[in-house]
């Protein structure tokens, strides 16, 4: 068990190690030579200039200004005056709303923390409980309510302290659900013009053994939508040659990087070997090499080009719709097409940079049968995690340690050594065995079908969440009290395990601190260092750039991160809330986790981040919810907990504070939620009516006429192909069908020999 020492010793570990990863960010961003590291966003913007242009020759890589470096934490004031209305035309609603997370951590464990430590610190450290018990235990633990006598009166205050938090929780969570929704509404009445406010999304397009999907999806707009409807284009299965143009790319990397290599050393040819991973086969000239391979992909990429344009069973069964205003867009995203609910389905489209292409392909019926297999996959990743996290638990068991390997044990008893045992290496255990986490649930998420990055990213958060809250929570403190207290269990009666328990569960606070300090401190010190794109920047830089394209192609900005990082900040809130009551030593570290993030995840998000799109902050309901989860666990587990400690006496008045709390949250879904869901029809038109009084002559077909292609016809003759053969039909305004059948719509053509009346005259007396 961590002791004070332990946790001293962990502390001074990751303060210097968080002090070394500031000093070298500083030091390493004022060197020109890193400077498309450190400032990629504003490369992006056009609004800075590579300063190795001109001057001497050491200045283009080595800053040799003295008196920069007397400013080398300039950057965190500078990260701070940015006001928030810039940042949101600057880095977009989502970067800006995501900072107001470690916001809310701040503007709600601020106040608990001094009143926990006024309050519930004198009453929990004023008593001897713990001695009398002689259970394992550290000072850290008489700080805690495990330091409270059974049945004693003391419990009144940690009562009351219990629902003052949870009050002053709901206050905070209702007051930034009402800032961030008007946020929300504000920036898209504000936002610019942007193809997804015009456009729906069009899946199950039941097929028609008379017309194409983009005929029937036409007919259908038409007849259903004729005052509204403008374009459509259809989605075609180009996973093949995306993967074609991807390896390509990859190769002319490649070719790249030899042809450099033979400049710099015309005496010898590169070579290569042409078998598994180049460590196989015959050698062969490495440029030749590439050249020819990209000349073959070449060939297949124009061979795959052809047949999606002539192959109508690679036409994906959904189109991309698109109104002459937001509120036909409105009306047709949010209402039910058809008397059957399961074909023309219609969504919002994403952003044309959100969409993820791979999955339009999925066919709708299959997502099911997908969904069900990753829940199964899912619940057994989160079963069999639990091993690692019991050998993470185990290393914070000196006794288990020394029993596993008896021939360390003079080593293991060092004071040093034990105490980085017990107070350092439990916490970067962990952090390890979750790096590949994120990875492997983004995966599970993308096999699911979900056709946006956005999407993809709440749904992968929402599973890393999961699995935080089972394996890294409830299992560390099951696991880690069975093991630290074995064999207090094994030598007492039945009816005191339950007692035991629920005097050692608050014990489990030494762990969490050294979590906190490791992936809190240390980690987000690391975040601002950004160590991996500084090394492929320079690796790409030395052997793959030519020219100045090259060298922004090979700048990585990356982005926030939200399947990976809002999970763990909501373990924090977790943490934070559970043993707010419990064992308020906790508090400062997560403190100074929200204040550390906060200020470097504002930097990144104004000089490096470049996100990938837009979705006006449609990821707060969930942040609002798990925080309200994070919250009636916390009250449940305190519920639990007295209730081992004599005060069952209390459990009624303890069941209102998880009521309560349910019913805020319904309030607050019912108030804000729809904001987040919906699209207001008042705010829609009042939109539309602005824009045609300020541009009355804007070309709205062709603004759209190319949005919603797919990234590989983009940028070529395929661009105006693709664009223009959906715009054509469009241009007819009114296409006569050729359907025979009355399967889709009951309407039947003059084209068929009938004598009811022709979609033209239908739509017209429509219109009339």
């Amino acid at each position: 068990m961590a002791t004070i020492e332990d946790i001293g010793v962990s502390a001074a570990i990751n303060i210097l190690s968080a002090v070394i990863f500031l000093l070298a960010f500083a030091f390493l961003r004022l060197q020109p030579i890193n400077d498309r590291v450190y400032f990629p966003k504003w490369y992006l913007k056009g609004s800075r200039q590579s300063p190795s242009h001109g001057g001497a020759f050491v200045r283009k890589f080595v800053n040799l200004d003295m008196r920069s470096y007397l400013k080398f934490l300039s950057w965190m004031p500078a990260a701070l005056q940015m006001p928030e209305d810039e940042l949101i035309s600057h880095a977009g609603l989502d970067s800006a709303v995501y900072l107001r997370i470690y916001l809310t951590g701040l503007k709600i464990f601020v106040p608990i923390t001094i009143l926990a430590f006024l309050v519930l610190v004198p009453v929990n450290w004023t008593n001897d409980t713990l001695e009398g018990l002689k259970v394992e235990h550290s000072d850290i633990d008489k700080l805690s309510i495990s330091n409270i006598p059974f049945g004693s009166k003391r419990f009144i205050a940690h009562l009351t302290m219990a629902y003052v938090f949870t009050f002053w929780t709901c206050y905070v969570l209702l007051r930034e659900y009402e800032i961030v929704a008007t946020m929300r509404l504000r920036f898209l009445a504000s936002e610019k013009r942007r193809p997804d406010q015009f456009t729906v999304l069009v899946r199950n397009i039941p097929p028609d053994p008379d017309e194409s999907i983009g005929e029937l999806a036409e007919h259908f707009f038409l007849v259903n939508h004729p005052d509204h409807y403008l374009t459509h284009q259809v989605v075609y299965n180009a996973n093949k040659l995306a993967k074609l143009v991807k390896e390509k790319k990859k190769m002319q990397n490649w070719l790249d990087y030899y042809q450099l290599k033979y400049e710099r050393n015309t005496s010898k040819r590169p070579t290569v070997k042409t078998g598994f991973l180049g460590c196989f086969g015959s050698k062969v000239d490495a440029v030749e090499h590439c050249a020819s391979e990209i000349e073959r992909i070449e060939k297949e990429e124009a061979e795959e080009r052809e047949k999606i344009v002539k192959d109508p069973k690679l036409v994906v069964p959904a189109a991309f719709v698109s109104f002459r205003t937001r509120w036909g867009a409105a009306v047709c995203a949010q209402t039910q097409q058809t008397s059957n609910p399961t074909v023309w389905l219609t969504e919002w489209a994403p952003e044309p940079r959100d969409v993820y292409w791979d999955n339009l392909s999925i066919p709708i019926v299959h997502l099911t049968v997908r969904r069900l297999i990753i829940a199964v996959a899912f619940f057994f990743l989160n079963f069999f995690y639990v091993i690692p996290i019991a050998f993470v638990q185990s290393l914070a068991n000196i006794e288990g340690i020394e029993k596993a390997v008896p021939f360390l044990k003079p080593i293991i008893e060092m004071p040093t050594i034990k105490s980085f045992i017990q107070g350092f290496l439990p916490g970067i255990a962990l952090k390890i065995f979750l790096i590949l986490l994120p990875s492997i649930l983004m995966f599970m998420s993308k096999v699911e079908g979900l056709t946006s990055v956005s999407s993809l990213e709440r749904r992968s958060a929402s599973k890393y969440y999961i699995f935080l809250f089972f394996n890294v929570f409830l299992a560390s403190i099951i696991a880690g009290s069975a093991l630290e207290q074995l064999q207090t269990y094994l030598h007492q009666s039945a009816n005191q395990i339950p007692r035991t328990i629920g005097v050692a569960i608050p014990m489990k606070a030494t762990f969490f601190i050294t979590y906190v300090m490791v992936d809190g401190w240390a980690g987000v010190a690391g975040e601002i260092l950004r160590l991996k794109p500084l090394v492929i920047f320079h690796l790409k830089n030395f052997f793959l750039v030519k020219t100045e394209k090259d060298r922004d192609e090979a700048m990585d900005p990356g982005s926030i991160g939200f399947d990976s990082n809002e999970p763990q900040i909501q373990l924090y809130f977790l943490l934070g809330l559970v043993y707010a009551v419990v064992t308020p030593f906790l508090l400062p570290f997560i403190l100074v986790f929200y204040v550390l993030a906060y200020v470097v995840y504002r930097h990144q998000i104004i000089n490096v981040y470049n996100q990938e799109y837009e979705s006006a902050a449609a990821f707060w309901p969930s942040v609002h919810g798990r925080i309200i989860t994070a919250l009636i666990v916390s009250q449940l587990l305190f519920l639990g907990l007295l209730s081992t400690k004599g005060a069952g006496q209390s459990t009624p008045v303890l069941l209102v504070l998880p009521v309560v709390t349910f019913y805020f949250h319904k309030y607050c879904k019912n108030r804000y939620e729809p904001a987040f869901v919906e699209y207001p029809l008042q705010e829609a038109m009042r939109k539309d009516t602005l824009e045609r009084a300020r541009e009355p002559g804007f070309d709205l077909k062709t603004y759209l006429a190319s949005a919603y292609i797919h990234p590989v016809f983009k940028g070529g003759d395929d661009d105006e192909k693709f664009s223009m053969m959906d715009e054509a039909e469009a241009d007819q305004v009114l296409v006569a069908t050729k359907r025979q059948s009355r399967r889709n719509t009951p309407v039947p053509s003059r084209h068929n020999g009938s004598e009811a009346p022709s979609l033209p005259e239908i739509v017209n007396d429509q219109r009339l």
